[in-house]
């Protein structure tokens, strides 16, 4: 049975939340937001589980109590789910407030997650004399001047607020640059030989120029990194002479398995590493 509904316009999750406690409620707080939406389980006032698409627990909790923007409904039913939260509905909301404002502060000093962190010293002089968690010595490693802030959060298995946190402390002591390599350009076909198939991508030495300007990449780049609506690749790369400085030729090949057509719009920027065949490269397609 749904006993409380309502607009996050008109009072808010923490609200919501507080009220659910006071009054030792049970079942599941459903909450969409534009096009996310997540699921806060209560049980005797205390929340124990939250989901959302891309999380569980905790984390899933703190992610739907910043939403500020749909509607929620609670229904009052039996909750079976594992607890995974175990602490008071105080305790989470004044983390989430916590969290929230760390948020507001990192966005100032980084504000686009598609920008890729670089350390400007190796080990171990890069942490020397610096104050980290361990959590966030496990997420520096990450930053190798190839991955973005989102792909660091994806192989760290580390939120927002963590990775930037840890940028910011490396960013403070002026061993960390921000950098912005992408190339935003459109497939043409590769053309290729006869009796051989090509099993590279050109793009134009202008867009090499660029790149080996900025320090990670500075030894030459033999791969890029290759984004779509679709999916994501790397392959290898050749800079050639007299290619338009806009555009990026892919085979053909390429091009249907990926399913790219000619004035396609692709994002690139330089990979430290390829797949073994196209086949790999395709196996990391995101939707």
């Amino acid at each position: 049975m749904s006993n409380l509904r309502g607009a996050l316009d008109s009072i808010s999750l923490t609200d919501v939340a507080q009220l659910l406690h006071v009054n030792r409620k049970t079942g599941m707080l459903q909450v969409n937001s534009g096009k996310v939406s997540g699921v806060l389980y209560f049980s005797s006032g205390e929340v124990i589980h939250a989901e959302t698409v891309s999380s569980r627990g905790e984390s899933a909790a703190f992610e739907i109590l910043e939403w500020v923007a749909g509607r929620f409904e609670f229904l009052t039913t039996q909750v079976q789910v594992p607890a995974t939260i175990r602490r008071t509905v105080p305790d989470l909301l004044m983390d989430s407030a916590r969290i929230h404002d760390s948020r507001k502060r990192l966005n100032t000093i980084f504000p686009r997650l598609t920008a890729v962190p670089w350390p400007t010293l190796a080990a171990p002089e890069l942490l020397e004399g610096l104050k980290l968690f361990v959590e966030e010595r496990r997420i520096v490693p990450y930053f190798d001047g190839y991955q973005d802030f989102q792909d660091v959060m994806t192989a760290s298995g580390q939120n927002d607020v963590a990775v930037l946190q840890a940028a910011s402390i490396l960013k403070a002591a002026g061993r960390l640059e921000v950098l912005e390599p992408d190339a935003h350009l459109t497939v043409m076909p590769l053309k290729s030989g006869l009796f051989k198939k090509a099993d590279h991508v050109e793009l134009p030495k202008a867009v090499e120029g660029w790149w080996i300007a900025l320090g990670p990449y500075q030894n030459g780049i033999k791969n890029v990194r290759m984004i779509w609506p679709k999916g994501t690749a790397v392959e290898r790369v050749e800079f050639v002479t007299g290619l338009a400085e806009k555009l990026v030729a892919i085979p053909r090949e390429f091009m249907q398995a990926w399913g790219l057509s000619e004035g396609s719009r692709v994002k690139l920027r330089p990979a430290p590493h390829l797949p073994t065949t196209p086949s790999d490269a395709l196996s990391g397609a995101i939707s």
